[in-house]
């Protein structure tokens, strides 16, 4: 069971980040007139600001960074060093320049590696990081950690986010990721999971520089109440509307947490819920990539829609496994 769910959350992350990719930053007034409301796979328009002609199934940088985390935990053994880190990045970007893409850094990222560049001290160049980055990718330490152990899971994710979102908003936005997934694994049902998020996300933010903004563990739960008052056909609404999309980890993680919890309350497919996650506007592809790391880790790779997947793997010659093999020898070596 362990390693389908394993399987499962570092696969998911890649569908839903794919599913997300042709309407990463536009509207959702503009994805209506363009999709309708994504229920497949689709290629991305040339007029993409983000990822223009990219064809169906393309992954874009949540799952690219997570690879990358993921071979810094392995090759650290468990850790992950802030310099090794930096430099990671930094190769990372000019890899995707070298390939054309506009796909790059994000806002909090790039600016803590210019200070890098710079020379400022690792351990505080992520002291003003507050977007979604250190959520995005974070899905590795939730297979490599157990979530039992919280101080040393804790600290994992901590290591995940110092160089680039070393703050309260930033640590605990990623370990609430990080926990559904990895109760996920452990054989928690979705809403455990979610219930898992919320209280790690309380004992992360204790962690890191402090910064202003709404709660992750909080909003969390406010969000839970504001979809649970919603008829079916206000959900997408209300978290474009009242929750928010944008790269702030206080919304982004928050709509992510809101659209899996309408998921366990009505019900529904793997496929649906991503598709209403690449529908919303805003940052979709990282929304979608975070729903579907949290989905797959509770329901196993056997459950992720298969004939996406397939075109997923093709089409970025994508091979997870080896990775989530090693993955989940640290969490067994950590056990």
């Amino acid at each position: 069971m362990r390693v389908d769910r394993a399987r499962g959350a570092f696969y998911g992350l890649a569908l839903g980040d794919a599913f997300g990719m042709p309407t990463q930053s536009l509207s959702r007034e503009r994805i209506v007139q363009q999709f309708g409301r994504i229920d497949r796979l689709e290629d991305a328009s040339a007029d993409q600001p983000i990822a223009p002609n990219m064809p169906a199934g393309s992954i874009t940088d949540d799952t690219e960074q997570a690879v990358l985390v993921a071979k810094l935990l392995i090759d650290g053994g468990g850790r992950i060093a802030p310099l090794a880190f930096a430099h990671a990045l930094i190769e990372w970007e000019a890899s995707m320049k070298a390939r054309g893409s506009l796909d790059l850094l994000g806002p909090s990222t790039k600016a803590a590696i210019n200070r890098i560049i710079a020379g400022e001290d690792p351990s505080m160049t992520g002291r003003f990081g507050t977007t979604n980055g250190a959520a995005m990718r974070v899905t590795p330490v939730g297979i490599a950690f157990d979530l039992r152990d919280e101080a040393a899971f804790v600290e994992a994710v901590v290591q995940s986010c110092v160089v680039t979102h070393h703050t309260t908003l930033g640590i605990s936005s990623a370990a609430a990721v990080a926990a559904a997934v990895s109760a996920g694994i452990e054989g928690a049902s979705l809403r455990d999971a979610l219930e898992a998020g919320i209280a790690i996300a309380q004992v992360a933010e204790q962690r890191g520089f402090w910064v202003a903004g709404g709660r992750i563990a909080p909003r969390i739960r406010h969000a839970f109440d504001l979809i649970a008052d919603c008829a079916p056909g206000e959900v997408a609404d209300t978290i474009y509307d009242v929750i928010g999309t944008s790269v702030a980890a206080q919304e982004s993680v928050v709509a992510t947490f809101a659209l899996a919890f309408d998921l366990e309350r009505r019900g529904g497919t793997i496929d649906h819920a991503l598709g209403a996650a690449a529908s919303l506007g805003g940052d979709t592809d990282t929304i979608a990539a975070m729903l579907g790391a949290i989905l797959g880790a509770c329901t196993g790779y056997d459950a992720l829609p298969r004939a996406a997947l397939d075109t997923v793997r093709r089409v970025n010659a994508l091979d997870l496994d080896g990775l989530t093999e090693s993955l989940l020898g640290l969490r067994a070596g950590k056990s």
